[in-house]
């Protein structure tokens, strides 16, 4: 009988996060070491990648790389690419986590449609979908080695459904078209991948809610009055979801979307 726990331990398998110092990144991060497994930490050049090191050196002794890359850069992800085939340490998990979410300021970003600009769309769109297609490509081959390799993307709430654009009433966010546009795309992605690399590799994809950050107040009590669990996510709130999919436990499980949103799209 194989057991749980069993199906949980990740020891021996190594995997790729990208965007990993991020909220979300960093518990991706934490839970894959909790499991066990081996890590490559990879983020843009700067990011901080020492207080992420120390958590994960706490919970346990697994073998972690760091690369610091420009996902907008297809020179960078060449060599990203370059760097895991010739380091040899092979690869069993990747995670698609890294994305381009603009800032409010950014221009031809979070303004009205008629504002948005070409620019923006297209760096948002090499960032979310473009260096997903790019890395999955060029990592495929090592994934399939073993027999049980597994690929996450993390896509969004918005890549199912439109915006309540009521949400943001007198605050400064909002809901690019490109954002939404890339993350709908990373959905249909994962359910192309799932048939073009299977058996070998399954590929599933987590659709994040809203998660806090210290948003406006006014926003924080008009999503959470929408959401039947009654509060936005917490990083925390992915650690189940990513131990699950990167792990045996879905070892029957390809091509889904899974949303973790308390409900919002309900």
């Amino acid at each position: 009988m194989v057991t749980i726990k069993q199906l949980m331990n990740l020891k021996g398998r190594r995997a790729l996060i990208t965007g990993a110092t991020g909220g979300i990144g960093r518990k991706i991060a934490e839970t894959i070491a909790e499991l066990g497994g081996d890590i490559v930490l990879v983020d843009q050049p700067g990011s901080s990648f020492k207080s992420l090191l120390e958590k994960i050196k706490m919970v346990s002794d697994v073998d972690v790389d760091v690369f610091e890359c420009d996902l907008e850069s297809k020179t960078e992800r060449i060599a990203l690419v370059d760097y895991m085939i010739n380091n040899q340490k092979g690869l069993d998990i990747l995670i698609n986590n890294a994305a381009f979410v603009g800032t409010s300021n950014l221009q031809g970003w979070n303004t009205k449609f008629e504002e948005q600009s070409v620019g923006t769309w297209t760096r948002a769109l090499e960032v979310n979908l473009t260096a997903v297609f790019d890395l999955t490509k060029g990592l495929s081959p090592m994934l399939k080695i073993n027999g049980n390799g597994s690929i996450i993307n993390i896509a969004s709430i918005y890549g199912v459904c439109g915006p309540d654009y009521t949400l943001y009433e007198g605050t400064s966010m909002g809901s690019p078209a490109a954002y939404a546009a890339s993350k709908g795309g990373l959905i249909q992605l994962t359910r192309w991948l799932s048939t073009t690399l299977a058996p070998e590799v399954r590929v599933n994809c987590i659709s994040p809610g809203g998660v806090f950050r210290n948003q406006p107040e006014s926003f924080v009590v008009r999503y959470e009055k929408n959401t039947p669990l009654k509060r936005m996510a917490i990083e925390d709130d992915f650690k189940g979801v990513t131990a699950y999919l990167a792990s045996d436990l879905s070892q029957y499980m390809t091509g889904q979307n899974l949303l973790v949103d308390g409900g919002w799209t309900v």
